[in-house]
Order: structure tokens, then sequence, then C-alpha cells
């Protein structure tokens, strides 16, 4: 259950990438992640009240736990990783092609394997080794592939900013099986529904103050912000993406290197749009490297079941 759960979220995180590529274009970044973390507080919130409220009982997949500052400020900490993660990761998507960022994207799972390994004495078979080696060789093969659009991996910084954004997003994601494994295992069991609905929330009064301090004295000076339609689709499927990411991670023998793995699977639904909604270009150089990553995802599912 946890995989096909898994699969589903990579399908929702393909689609929120699209969403954020279209709204980033000839756009400002900072107010348009102000909107995605409001939104993402809004769809939440409503848990929150309902739960606290005993509207919504604690049997409930939406229950949402209370808790005190002990609790609240682990999930404090998760907030400044993913807003860290996401800054880097808009300012990346917004000057690179997104037939570029998805397959860069499925190094995260790498770091996240090693962190797993170290911290979790998490352990893959031969078909799971396999599909991370295989993923490796996509990404070196991609490398070459950007060259063509005058993208050089060792001196653009925006793909630094991508590649950093998914060190913090591998971090996070080795932070959040530490939130909600039990402390039998090593963690502190916290509410996955808590743990979603305050960080996005601790993240909107964040990026309120960046907002205020750093763009709005400079927004006659840089790119403008409009109103984009799929800004709000944003919150909405990287919230639906994250609340089935949260449920595997829950259910026994979840694996967070695994599940990692399967969820930059979302790289199909970006390729896919990139190339047909962006018209992006060196189409068939980059479904080669696409392919290597649908295989090493292919691998990672043989090597679970």
């Amino acid at each position: 259950m946890w995989l096909l759960s898994a699969f589903l979220s990579a399908a929702l995180l393909g689609f929120y990438d699209v969403f954020k590529k279209h709204s980033l274009k000839d756009n400002a970044v900072i107010p348009v992640l102000l909107l995605n973390t409001l939104f993402s507080s809004l769809i939440f919130l409503p848990f929150i009240i309902l739960s606290r409220e005993g509207v919504i009982p604690d049997s409930s997949l939406f229950y949402t736990h209370s808790y005190g500052w002990a609790e609240h400020r682990f999930i404090l900490l998760k907030s400044v990783i993913v807003l860290s993660s996401w800054l880097f990761a808009y300012f990346g998507l917004k000057h690179l092609p997104l037939t570029i960022v998805g397959p860069v994207n499925a190094t995260r799972p790498v770091m996240v394997l090693i962190g797993a390994m170290v911290f979790f004495a998490e352990r893959l078979n031969a078909w799971q080794w396999a599909g991370v080696i295989v993923a490796l060789v996509g990404i070196e093969m991609l490398k070459k592939t950007s060259r063509k659009e005058g993208i050089n991996w060792w001196r653009d910084k925006w793909i630094y900013f991508v590649i950093l954004a998914n060190v913090l997003g591998a971090l996070s994601g080795l932070y959040d099986k530490f939130l909600m494994a039990s402390p039998a295992n090593g963690g502190i069991g916290l509410d996955k529904m808590a743990v979603q609905s305050w960080y996005n929330i601790y993240q909107f009064f964040m990026m309120l103050v960046m907002l205020i301090v750093l763009w709005w004295p400079v927004r006659r000076r840089t790119t403008p912000f409009r109103w984009c339609w799929t800004i709000p689709l944003i919150s909405l499927f990287l919230s639906a993406a994250d609340f089935v990411y949260f449920y595997a991670l829950g259910l026994d023998g979840a694996m967070i290197s695994v599940v990692s793995m399967i969820r930059r699977g979302s790289v199909v639904v970006s390729f896919t749009f990139g190339a047909l909604l962006f018209r992006e270009k060196n189409l068939k150089a980059k479904a080669i490297d696409l392919a290597l990553v649908i295989l090493s995802m292919i691998f990672l599912f043989i090597g679970s079941r």
C-alpha cells in the first residue's frame, strides 16, 4: 500500500511542478511563493479548527492533534528547512527548462538514500541498488544534454540553486522520518496532519516577513508580480502530494529511501508538459535521460515487492 501511495504522490507532484513553472514565467518569485504558503495554510486550517472542536474524530485520517511548544519547535524547524528548499527551487525553476529541472530533481533520493543508511540503518537489495545506479547514469547524461542549451552545470548558478534545493529537500525527507517515527524507532511520533498543517502556516508568516523586507521595497525595480490562475493549483496539488506522501511514510514497512525515489517519478509528468506546453528543446536526447529515470523506478518497484 505504501508503494501505491508513493506513486500517487509522484503523479500529483509532477502536476505541481507544471503549475509552478507556469506561474513563475515572467513573474516575481517571492509573491508567488507567499501565495503558495497562504493557500496551503487555508487548506489545512479547517482541519486544525474542526479537530480541536471535536467535529473531526481522532480516528479520522484528517484528525489534527494539538501540541505544545515542545512539539511545535520541531515542526518550526521543518518549516525553515522546507522553505529554504522552496526558495532555491522556485528561483532555479524560473530560469531553467522544466525538462532539465525534473531529471535534476531525481538526484534527491540518492541523497536521501545515503542519509537513510547512516541515520536509520536502511539497506537496499540488488534491484534497488540497480535503480539508484541507473538514475545516476541518467543524470550524468543529462549534464551533456544541457550543454546543447548553453547550460554549464559547473558555472550556471541556477543549477546550483536546484541542487541546493534538492540537498535541503533530502534533509527534509530524513527529518520527516524522524518526526513521524515512534519513539521506539528513534523518532518523536508526531501526527502527520499536524506536521503538514502547521509547517505550512509557519511558512506563510516567514514568507510574509520576507515579502515586506526583501521584495516590497524593490518591487518597482524587479520583475513585477501578476496574478495567474495556476497559482492556487500549486498549493492544491502540493498539499495533496504531501498528504499522500506522509500517509505512505506512516505505513508499516515504508522505507524513506524508496518512497523518495518513487516520488521523483514526477519527472514523467513534468517532462511531458515541458515538451507539449512549454515547447522546450532537445527532447530526443532528454527522452533517453528520462527513460533511464523510469527504468530506475521499475527496478525500485521490483526490489520493493
